[in-house]
């Protein structure tokens, strides 16, 4: 070019000259696949948000709802606002007297239960030939312990002519009705519970196998006796499991029904001294038909439950050992 044409060629305005040039993308199929994913995953998860909303969320809201009223499952609910709960504890005498059956019962299922399974499980994660047949052995009773069968075979065993008297017969002990005494009813029940350790003791015994063997080697070379190894060893590496069977065992047990309803027929019997909190809502919901009051005794128990599970995990901090801290 020469000088003259460089000085007559027209000069673009310096904004028009600086704009960026734009390109549009060719292939925009990436982003189309990424819908397609959110898609089929909102589909996937469909059955199971209608489940935690038609069986979950909205039950509970009715049964709040409930609690404020007085339902008699036959006509509409009447809005009575707190009276079943001031009802509850202030003039319902049965309801303080299930309150404490059920502490008795958690109080002493959940440290027994606990007990037998890491005991069992302990003794089997020696190393015993046809181990996957202990295993399942024990762990048979968990499935079907809070069966209706299981329910009436216990009363029989437990029965005035039951095995346990059978048995105490050899040794020249009179027998009794167990479930009939109120004394001895509960312990029945508890008993009966305690005999389904099997689930925990699975879990005690995958944790327990996870120790490795080297720590148990160092401290015998140190000296340490079984006992020692088991308090330094064994029982810090598997507070989390501990906590895990503490927790789920203390919200099954405040739940608690099948085995105290064929016991006692329904009844919390004798003298109410297997009556549960969870049988006693049911006798208010489906004998009484007080659909109300018993809604508002579910909620005090969801309350309670899960202050008891918060209060676990407030402790858990002081006693359960994890290994990155």
């Amino acid at each position: 070019m020469s000088m003259t044409d460089a000085a007559n060629s027209p000069v673009l305005p310096a904004a028009e000259a600086m704009q960026p040039v734009r390109v549009i993308p060719e292939n925009r199929t990436g982003s189309a696949f990424k819908k397609a994913e959110n898609r089929a995953a909102y589909l996937f998860l469909a059955p199971w948000l209608a489940g935690i909303i038609l069986i979950t969320a909205l039950p509970m809201l009715a049964s709040l709802y409930l609690s404020f009223t007085n339902y008699a499952v036959i006509g509409w609910p009447t809005w009575i606002g707190f009276d079943n709960y001031v009802r509850l504890f202030t003039s319902d005498r049965r309801f303080v007297t299930s309150i404490w059956v059920t502490l008795k019962y958690v109080g002493f299922s959940v440290p027994l239960v606990l007990l037998f399974s890491l005991t069992v499980a302990t003794v089997l994660n020696r190393g015993l030939r046809g181990l996957a047949i202990y295993r399942s052995l024990f762990y048979v009773p968990s499935l079907i312990g809070a069966s209706v069968g299981i329910g009436l075979l216990w009363k029989e065993v437990f029965g005035e002519r039951g095995v346990v008297n059978h048995m105490l017969g050899w040794f020249g002990i009179a027998g009794r009705g167990w479930i009939n005494n109120p004394t001895f009813a509960l312990p029945s029940v508890i008993t009966l519970n305690v005999w389904t350790f099997g689930a925990s003791m699975v879990i005690f015994l995958a944790a327990l196998r996870q120790i490795p063997e080297s720590y148990y080697e160092a401290a015998s070379i140190d000296g340490a006796n079984a006992w020692q190894r088991f308090r330094r060893i064994t029982l810090p590496l598997i507070t989390p499991v501990i906590f895990f069977n503490t927790v789920l065992l203390l919200i099954n047990s405040f739940q608690s029904f099948t085995q105290a309803f064929v016991v006692s027929n329904g009844r919390g019997g004798p003298v109410d001294s297997t009556l549960l909190y969870s049988l006693y809502l049911y006798q208010q919901a489906f004998q009484q038909m007080q659909m109300g009051y018993a809604s508002a005794m579910a909620w005090i128990l969801l309350i309670a439950i899960g202050i008891a599970t918060a209060l676990m995990f407030w402790s858990s901090r002081y006693w359960v050992f994890y290994g990155d801290r």
